[in-house]
Formats: C-alpha cells, sequence, structure tokens
C-alpha cells in the first residue's frame, strides 16, 4: 500500500538527513522534489501546492533543537502536515445508539461498493450490531446474487425484491423488515454506473429521500486517482456524502486519491478497504496512514489487529509455555492460524516500523503459511508435542500427506528447533519474561 509513494519520498528526505542545518536553499530544494512525487503520485495540483507552501512556512520558522537533525525535524514537519491533509483525526462512523442507523452506500460501478458493503455488514455485526443488507442495485442481476453470496457467508440477512424495478420502493420496504425484525443497522447497497450521471443522481437523490439515511458514505477506487477525486465531487454535489471509503488500497502504491479527496470535498475518509477478504476492512486513522507513507510503520493497527484475534487466556497460557520452554508445534499451528486471521502478511509487515524497508525487494507470500499449516497437520497429536520422534520415515508420510517435499518438512523442523534454542537462550537470561512484560 502506497509503496511507491514511500520509496520516493524517502529517497527525498534521505538528502536533506545529511545537512548540518536547514536553510531556505536546502528546504526549497527538498520542497522542490516532493512536489515533484506528489505531482507524480497523482495529487492534484493545487493540494499538492498549498501542501508544500504549508510545510516551507513551518520549515523557515523553525529553530533546530541541538537533539533534532534537519532531517528529522523536516521529517516531522511534513508527517504533521499529511496528517492535516488527510483530516487530522479519525471521524467516526454515526451510529444511532437507539432506533435503526441506515447507511446508504453510493460511488460508481467496479468501485468494490458491493463488497465493502458485506465488510461493513461483518465489521459493524462484530460491534453487537444486528445488521439487514439491502438489495437495492435493481440494474445489475449479480449484484443483488453477490449481496445474497456475501450475507450468507457472515450470517446476515438479505433484503430484496424478486423482479422489483423500484429501488426506493426496495430501500424503503427494507425499512419496515428491519423493524419487524428488530434489526438495528441497515446497509443499502445502491447502483453504480460508469460515469456520473443524472438518472443515477436522481435515483439516489430520491432513496436519500424517502429513507433519510444516518450516513451517506461514498466508495471510491483509491487505484484510479485524480478520476477518483472528480467523481467525488460529483457526487457531493449532488447527494452531500458524509464520508469515504478508499477500496482497493492494497493494490494503490501511488496514493494520490489518498491525499486529494478530503481537502476537495471537504468530507472525511472513514475506512480503508485493504483486500478482498471480508475482514480486510481499516478504520481510517489520519495520522497512521500518514506515518505509513513515510515509512515508520502502524504498529498500533497492528497491534490492534493482534488483540483481536488473540484470547487473554491463551496469551498467558502462551506466555507460560514461553517462559518453561514447552512451547511445541501444537501450539506453534494456533499461532498461525491466529495470524492468518489478522490479514495478509504483506499488510501485517507493512505496520511493522522498519520492517517493512528491510524486506522491500521481497516478496512474502501467504502461501507459505498455508504450507507450514498443512506439514503440522499431518502430523499426529504425539508428533507435534515431540517433534524429536520424527525420523526419516514419519517425514516422509508427512511430506506425503500435506502435498509437500520432504525438504520442505526437513526446512520447517530445523527452523522450529532454532526457534525452541533462541527461546531457551532468552529464558536462561530473564529476556522472555521481558519481551512478553512490554506487549501486554
Amino acid at each position: 500500500m502506497l509503496e511507491d509513494l514511500t520509496l520516493k519520498l524517502e529517497n527525498v528526505l534521505k538528502k536533506v538527513t545529511g545537512q548540518g542545518k536547514l536553510s531556505e536553499e536546502n528546504i526549497s530544494e527538498t520542497l522542490r522534489e516532493i512536489r515533484r512525487v506528489l505531482l507524480d503520485a497523482d495529487v492534484n495540483y493545487k493540494v499538492a501546492k498549498k501542501f508544500i507552501d504549508d510545510v516551507k512556512v513551518d520549515a523557515l520558522g523553525k529553530e533546530v533543537l541541538t537533539s533534532v537533525t534537519p532531517g528529522q525535524l523536516i521529517t516531522k514537519i511534513i508527517y504533521d502536515k499529511l496528517t492535516d491533509l488527510l483530516g487530522g483525526n479519525n471521524k467516526e462512523l454515526t451510529l444511532n445508539p437507539t432506533g435503526v442507523t441506515i447507511i446508504l452506500m453510493v460511488g460508481l460501478q467496479g468501485s468494490g461498493k458491493t463488497t465493502f458493503a458485506g465488510k461493513l455488514a461483518k465489521f459493524l455485526k462484530s460491534k453487537k450490531r444486528n445488521v439487514l443488507l439491502t438489495a437495492a442495485d435493481i440494474y445489475r442481476p449479480a449484484a443483488i446474487d453477490q449481496l445474497k453470496m456475501l450475507g450468507k457467508s457472515i450470517d446476515v440477512p438479505v433484503f430484496s425484491i424478486d423482479g422489483s424495478k423500484d429501488a426506493v420502493k426496495i430501500a424503503e420496504e427494507s425499512l419496515k423488515y428491519a423493524k419487524e425484525n428488530h434489526l438495528n443497522t441497515i446497509i443499502v447497497d445502491t447502483a453504480g454506473r460508469l460515469h456520473v450521471d443524472k438518472e443515477l443522481m436522481d435515483e439516489v437523490v430520491n432513496i436519500k429521500k424517502a429513507i433519510n439515511p444516518t450516513e451517506i458514505l461514498f466508495v471510491v477506487d483509491s487505484m484510479t486517482g485524480q478520476d477518483a477525486v472528480n467523481s467525488a465531487k460529483s457526487f457531493h454535489d449532488e447527494v452531500d456524502f458524509d464520508g469515504i471509503i478508499l477500496s482497493k488500497m492494497d493494490g494503490d502504491t501511488r496514493g494520490g486519491c489518498a491525499l486529494s479527496i478530503k481537502a476537495i470535498v471537504d468530507k472525511p475518509i472513514k475506512f480503508l478497504s485493504i483486500g478482498e477478504k471480508l475482514d480486510e476492512i481499516e478504520v481510517f486513522y489520519p495520522e497512521r496512514l500518514a506515518s505509513r507513507i513515510l515509512g515508520k510503520g502502524d504498529i498500533i493497527s497492528f497491534v490492534e489487529k493482534a488483540q483481536q484475534q488473540f484470547d487473554e487466556k491463551e496469551a498467558q497460557d502462551l506466555e507460560k509455555k514461553l517462559l518453561e520452554n514447552k512451547f511445541d508445534l501444537e501450539d506453534f499451528l494456533k499461532q498461525i492460524k491466529m495470524i492468518k486471521k489478522m490479514g495478509s502478511l504483506q499488510s501485517l509487515i507493512s505496520m511493522i516500523p522498519g520492517v517493512n524497508k528491510a524486506l522491500k525487494n521481497q516478496q512474502i507470500d501467504d502461501r507459505e503459511l498455508v504450507k507450514v499449516e498443512s506439514i503440522i497437520q499431518s502430523m499426529t497429536k504425539k508428533e507435534r508435542k515431540t517433534p524429536d520422534i520424527l525420523n526419516g520415515s514419519r517425514r516422509m508420510r508427512i511430506a506425503r500427506g500435506s502435498g509437500n517435499s520432504i525438504q520442505d518438512v526437513n526446512r520447517l523442523l530445523k527452523q522450529f528447533k532454532e526457534m525452541q534454542k533462541m527461546m531457551k537462550m532468552l529464558k536462561t537470561r530473564g529476556g522472555a519474561k521481558n519481551i512478553l512484560k512490554n506487549f501486554r
């Protein structure tokens, strides 16, 4: 996510890092290069110009402290201005504490709107909301089927009226259905178009008037850059939406849409959609994305994802096993399953400061986790508990049973043995306890 933008900004900031002091000359030179990077990233011209002007004013007006290098100072200023550009503070989704919350989804065709409706339904269900998905896209039959399939996969009901060509009626009837079935949150999926047109706008405006939504969310494909920003402005002029969803962020290496859209339409970004799986959704925090853009990672989001998956009792049991050096392949398998639930390895690594930079030329393949999982699952319970009994014939059986090579099995066992040695060393030095305390 935004890898191209991050690498280019890092290269520019490296040049000023070695400077002894900040001067108008080296600030201007640095900002000229940053402006070029932003324009290459498809950031709106006016937005890029204002950003550079704001950074320059702050940089020239600051004294460099003895404990801070020029590079650190200008990086901090850029971080602050990026945070402001992205919205400043997190703006939460508005949910009615009593009564029904109605969320209206709008956007162009192909923006990922229907998929995001499913993601949002799963997210809100995890927050103890009783959710209903409403299929009000009457022009694309596959959209109704897609929404029904998504609803079934997350055990959320989907309201539709077979054969109806009246999107307003479908939306209105879904409100009655929700009240009758004690559902307090409705997500209405509307039709998209290949481009902004009057018919689409009229229909969305009529739905808005009929159901009086709590929130209108505009879903936009972040990879379309300035086109996305232009469509957002057109929608906002007609519909006056409340928040923006940036979809397909996992494929956006440039970041032009993310950096321009808030400044152009003056509406907050509320969520990022970062993959195809239904749990690959992130609440948007401007300061966290600014940190990622500058290659500083996002450790807070990483910890939050971990906390969602790790049971407190299991974490305590794991700590005990680590301290007593009793961590086995059964425990390792549990950790792999939890990590898989947190999202793709590439997205997780991008959140850890420094790690993404160290691995920037390496492709992190999620299939490696699947391979490890299949090898351990092909072992008996006894073999997982005591891997020392795994002789040649047992390893051959595990390789055949998991569909992997004997070399794959040997490699896993070697790596696990090395990990156990490291844990033993930590235990003898009292290190493991200290490490675990820091992550509580």
